[in-house]
């Protein structure tokens, strides 16, 4: 349908405190020349991210996403989140092309049933992607973003602390690489278990030795008589500020650590007193908005995301999408994340049923 006008009700989560969840309905106002309206089919919940919004952990003066234009503002309750949606183009403007109705988009956009876009704003999806495998499109564009940051050598020995999605796609990538060896940990059995599936040397849990407050020790069946070697190359991508305690501990001697996790107002001592003061190990922010300066001058943001489609049609991994919840059950999909994350690795909200 062309050039209707708006009215039309859309259902919104909103975060309206630490731990409370709300889905509220809103009138959409009327479509303009140049937008489109989408129908929401699914979207996938961070669980990094939006766990830190949904308990309240976020850091008040950062502003919500200084490049997505859906998500400028501050981090305040009530907060509308997320940015991860795939939907259907089921109105245009009076000056777009008819070849948009109908057409499957992804966009960075909060939780929401509907929601009003410009074309520019929004990625056609490939015909050979499910909705489902698309919701992880910026999850892989992070990981992408990740290992060009890393720059993984020929041979090199790779660890990834932390298997949650970002985890996994990183490691599904790294595994394309002629490396060493590759190894990953993670606190939780069912995504070890995942990890080890992608065909990584070893998985290994850092929680005994961070209970006995005893240093990570990594296990040698990755690779005989290796037990002690460091690594080269340090992903760190679980989360916890503690753990980069652990990535320094395990990379070697003038190695590069990779620091994905956004830690919002969580905290821990990091020993740089000890050994790392001589080891010269590298640490190296990474966040997905910035492309790194040393490749702006060849690589943008529509040549990154054709990287990560291309990753999403070989990787497919719509197999890890353990919970669907209808987006009326909202509520329920964030207390699981944060009471039983060990049971989870992508959860996803459902707006067809």
């Amino acid at each position: 349908m062309q050039g209707k006008i708006g009215g039309v009700k859309r259902r919104t989560v909103y975060f309206t405190a630490p731990r409370q969840v709300e889905l509220r309905e809103e009138t959409l106002p009327a479509l303009g020349a140049d937008e489109v309206l989408v129908e929401t089919l699914c979207s996938a919940i961070s669980a990094g991210t939006e766990m830190l919004i949904y308990q309240g952990r976020f850091p008040r003066e950062l502003e919500t996403d200084p490049v997505i234009s859906a998500l400028r503002g501050g981090f305040e309750f009530p907060i509308a989140y997320g940015y991860a949606c795939v939907g259907v183009i089921r109105e245009t403007g009076a000056q777009v092309n008819k070849s948009w109705l109908d057409r499957q988009v992804f966009s960075f956009q909060p939780h929401a049933s509907h929601f009003i876009a410009t074309p520019d704003n929004l990625l056609l999806i490939p015909d050979s992607l499910s909705p489902d495998s698309a919701c992880f499109l910026p999850n892989m564009e992070t990981a992408v973003n990740l290992v060009q940051d890393g720059a993984p050598i020929l041979g090199e020995r790779v660890l990834v602390l932390g298997q949650g999605i970002v985890g996994l796609l990183t490691a599904s990538l790294l595994k394309e690489f002629p490396l060493e060896v590759l190894v990953t940990s993670d606190c939780y059995e069912l995504r070890r278990k995942a990890s080890l599936e992608l065909g990584v040397n070893d998985s290994f849990d850092p929680e005994p030795a961070s209970k006995a407050n005893e240093s990570i020790h990594v296990p040698s069946t990755y690779q005989p008589g290796y037990a002690q070697t460091k690594f080269d190359l340090t992903f760190e991508l679980s989360g916890s500020p503690s753990a980069l305690n652990d990535a320094i501990a395990l990379t070697a001697f003038s190695g590069r650590i990779v620091i994905g996790s956004w830690y919002g107002e969580k905290r821990a001592e990091i020993n740089l007193g000890g050994t790392f003061h001589r080891s010269r190990i590298k640490l190296i922010s990474s966040q997905v908005s910035v492309i790194d300066p040393a490749l702006s001058g060849r690589w943008d943001k529509p040549r990154r995301f054709r990287v990560a489609w291309e990753a999403l049609k070989r990787i497919q991994p719509q197999k890890w999408i353990t919970h669907r919840f209808p987006i009326h059950e909202a509520e329920k999909a964030y207390r699981l994340l944060d009471e039983n994350p060990q049971e989870t690795i992508q959860v996803v909200l459902d707006y067809t049923t």
